[in-house]
């Protein structure tokens, strides 16, 4: 790069060494071709020399030197591009786009057709999808070097993000023109997709099949080519051409159910009788093949269901295949198909039992592991169904039949985890994986369900047979990313009050968020480079809407209900708790007071120094990595202490934080709105909290959850009537017009109880704003929420009601919260939260005689 300020020709090649020592990480040797040029007097203060001793100094991990380096080079030459190109690297480093971005513009200033500062800059704007920006550039690229493939490449593909497919189809027909028959490879098969894409995206279908018809000789992919002519095919009507790719398609693969769908348009199929026709074709043609075999059943009712389904079922025994129930499970929404397989299934085990096949038709006896699969089959259904003690008498019987078969072990423990009994539940997975320590997914499961029961600590011991040695499996877990476990973990914690320790696992997942989202940095110049465009565009749109993933959600959720019970009730400090503790107490109680504050404190300490241990060998790690002349780790982030989470000065703008991504990227979920409520009631802002619940009941009218709010939310407006501003109070009262209809919030819940009053969730819903809106009604509403002879009462629905009469959210009602834990208990006999202290751990049931008229639990 040219200098603005030139050295003599000894420190200039100097100079050039120290730049190649940089590109071949010999970062040692190029601080001591450095210090040459600046041990000599005249050149001291020169600037580009200070800035690439800054750059080399910040690859070596010692940043504060580097930072001082570099800005010191700058001051002395402020229009050197070479100063402010490293000046924008090393905030690059930082992950501080945006301000490496306007260094890498002051850089383009002073040398303005700077290939390598244009390409960093293309970088850092897609990265930040500052998608015009990055148009630009590619434009100045594209002009600067119009012989290189990724110039015309990356000028197209900016055109087609911005959705300008017009010129992006322009750009991509032109380079595509400049290519000889010889480079017809890969990556010219790659280009053709991408074009087709481009045009599909563009809505000109006729087209992309043209383009399609005209190239496909040249793609490589011909998997790709097939379904997207399939694709096109079928949208443009052109259902007899469309018949033969799929049919083609499923001769290459007859297991993708996806082809079976596309073929019935294609066939334009309309009626159950005619898809299972198409079906019993395919079974003769492909006999090996399970798709054709269970797709029917999603499409046959009656007698041709349960011919159907019988065939399947018994296949499926015979074999011993152990997902068949989690394979049918979705034939459950349609009671007659569960009855049909009730009674097939009973109907084996009898058979089973008294001659060794299904039925006295068959010739051959079947193998002695069909009973076994037989009862877990049955157990699975019947737990499926709510029914615990048939599901666990049907695994019991399993267990006697075979009692070294792991998947048993996991079943009981998950029926006793669906009857609400987690510390049983999580024995049986430990049970199970005691059988086969070296299998990961038994030993993973096994640690959720001990999180499940609140052990923390047994889970981490759990899960440290396969972390790394020498690292606490709480910091390995973290380090891979696993976030189930964060997320559990952090479930765990809320339920057991530990607040800071929550939020810690919160924040983890977060910044996991975070991370995975700078990755994709690394793959902006290799997916060019790679011609795996398509593939690039899909990770550039998975990156926008990351923060959509189920995981996030159930993090931020947990966050924000921490956040906001901080709010609610912040902790107090501790040395004032302790004084205020220790006022009236007697001396011994003092004493012993004390004697375990001790303990406690010695204990904290030991947990400090192990932590500072372990901070240690982390720090002697990355220097052992860094003298391997390596690229410098992510820049260190803030240490999630709990204490100080939990401590927090501004409980609400935090919970903002977790909150907006999923205003934006989990709009479609009430849950997301209700919870902007939560906040944005406690911050007083009345126009957010219309917002919020207008979202709300846009998405669900219905919501039973969303009535409380609705009616909280009118009771916020009437209080604050008086103080809000005109303008604001006009808004307010048109936007709540349609949803009240003219009632005010005690018409409006006395009618939402008179039309609800046959679904439990509702009636709860209901007489907490009953009590809410009239405390005299304190009576009613408790035997209102507590009704039982209803529909939904479920597990859930009854955990939460008792919790809300445990919380005095009925006023104080000490005795029916022990006549409803009673009432629970007949109802739920293995649920923990509803059993008596003198009850015993486990229900003497399991192993009673059941037969097939028995009823069910409703669990």
């Amino acid at each position: 790069m040219p200098s603005s300020n030139p050295l003599p020709p000894k420190e200039n090649a100097l100079f050039k060494r120290i730049l190649k020592c940089y590109e071949h990480k010999q970062y040692k040797n190029g601080l001591k071709f450095a210090k040459q040029i600046l041990t000599n007097p005249k050149y001291s203060e020169h600037g580009e020399t200070l800035a690439m001793k800054g750059l080399t100094l910040n690859c070596l991990g010692r940043k504060e030197e580097a930072y001082d380096c570099v800005r010191r080079g700058l001051r002395n030459d402020l229009t050197s591009h070479v100063c402010w190109h490293v000046y924008g690297l090393l905030q690059r480093s930082d992950k501080k786009y945006d301000e490496a971005i306007k260094c890498y513009r002051n850089a383009l200033k002073w040398e303005k057709d700077n290939i390598q500062i244009l390409r960093d800059l293309s970088l850092l704007q897609i990265q930040m999808r500052d998608l015009e920006g990055y148009r630009d550039t590619r434009y100045q690229l594209f002009m600067l070097r119009p012989t290189q493939r990724a110039s015309w490449i990356g000028f197209g593909m900016a055109y087609h993000l911005l959705q300008d497919y017009e010129m992006a189809l322009k750009i991509l027909e032109a380079f595509r023109n400049t290519q000889s028959k010889s480079s017809y490879d890969y990556e010219h098969s790659e280009l053709l997709l991408y074009q087709n894409m481009v045009i599909q995206e563009s809505g000109a279908l006729e087209d992309a099949l043209n383009h399609l018809e005209r190239f496909h000789d040249q793609i490589c992919d011909k998997l790709s080519v097939m379904e997207t002519w399939g694709n096109l095919a079928l949208k443009l009507g052109r259902y007899r051409e469309a018949c033969g790719i799929y049919s083609e398609l499923l001769k290459r693969n007859p297991e993708n159910t996806m082809y079976y769908t596309k073929l019935q348009e294609a066939q334009q199929l309309e009626t159950p009788r005619e898809k299972l026709q198409m079906f019993l074709e395919y079974q003769e043609t492909f006999p090996r093949a399970l798709a054709p075999r269970r797709l029917p059943l999603n499409y046959a009712s009656g007698d041709e269901f349960r011919a159907v389904v019988d065939k399947y079922l018994r296949q499926g025994l015979h074999k011993g295949v152990p997902p068949l129930f989690v394979d049918l499970r979705s034939l459950y929404k349609d009671p007659e198909k569960v009855e049909i397989i009730q009674t097939l299934v009973l109907q084996y085990v009898d058979m089973l039992k008294k001659i060794g096949r299904f039925s006295e038709e068959d010739a051959e006896k079947e193998p002695a592991s069909a009973l076994l699969w037989t009862y877990y089959y049955l157990a699975q259904h019947y737990d499926y169904l709510g029914c615990t003690e048939k599901a666990l008498f049907y695994i019991d019987a399993a267990i006697d039949h075979t009692p070294t078969l792991i998947e048993l072990f996991v079943t009981k423990g998950r029926i006793y985890k669906h009857a609400g009994d987690v510390v049983e539940a999580y024995k049986w997975l430990d049970e199970a994986q005691g059988l086969d320590t070296a299998d990961r997914y038994i030993n993973s499961k096994c640690a959720k369900y001990m999180l499940r029961a609140n052990l923390i600590k047994e889970a981490e011991e759990t899960c440290s047979k396969f972390t790394r040695e020498g690292v606490s499996a709480m910091e390995n877990l973290n380090e891979m990313q696993c976030m189930w476990f964060q997320t559990e973990c952090a479930l765990a914690y809320q339920r057991v009050e530990k607040w800071g320790d929550a939020l810690k696992k919160c924040h983890e997942v977060d910044r996991h968020f975070s991370e995975i989202i700078e990755d994709q940095f690394d793959f902006h110049t290799y997916c060019m480079r790679k011609m795996t465009l398509r593939s690039y565009v899909g990770l550039l749109r998975l990156e926008d809407v990351l923060r959509s993933h189920p995981f996030y959600f159930k993090a931020a959720k947990c966050a924000i209900e921490v956040y906001l019970r901080l709010h609610d009730k912040p902790l107090q400090d501790e040395t004032a708790q302790q004084e205020l503790n220790t006022e009236n107490l007697a001396p011994s109680e003092l004493k012993k007071l004390r004697n375990k504050q001790r303990k406690a404190r010695r204990k904290a300490e030991l947990e400090r120094q192990q932590a500072a241990q372990a901070q240690e060998k982390r720090e002697q790690h990355n220097k052992s990595r860094q003298q391997g002349d390596a690229e410098p780790d992510a820049p260190q982030q803030d240490e999630l202490v709990p204490e100080k989470l939990a401590r927090v000065e501004d409980p609400l703008e935090q919970a903002i934080k977790f909150l907006q991504p999923l205003q934006s990227l989990a709009a479609n979920r009430i849950e997301t709105h209700l919870m902007a409520f939560e906040i944005y009631s406690r911050k007083k802002k009345p126009l957010l909290m219309l917002q919020s619940v207008k979202r709300a009941y846009r998405l669900d009218p219905t919501n039973p959850r969303l009535h409380s709010y609705l009616i909280m939310c009118y009771g916020c407006m009437k209080r604050w009537e008086s103080t809000l501003e005109p303008p604001v109070a006009t808004v307010i009262r048109q936007e709540m017009e349609p949803i009240f209809a003219g009632r005010d919030a005690h018409q409006m819940n006395t009618e939402f109880l008179a039309t609800r009053s046959n679904s439990l969730e509702s009636l709860f819903e209901g007489a907490r704003m009953l009590y809410h809106l009239d405390p005299t009604q304190h009576e009613t509403a408790i035997k209102l929420a507590t009704k039982l002879d209803i529909e939904d009462v479920t597990l859930q629905n009854c955990s939460k009601v008792l919790q809300a009469l445990k919380n005095n959210e009925f006023g104080p009602c000490s005795t029916q919260v022990a006549e409803y834990q009673a009432a629970c208990h007949i109802r739920f006999p293995y649920a923990l939260l509803f059993r008596p202290p003198s009850a015993p751990t486990q229900c003497d049931s399991n192993h009673v005689t059941i037969d097939g008229k028995e009823n069910c639990n409703s669990n």
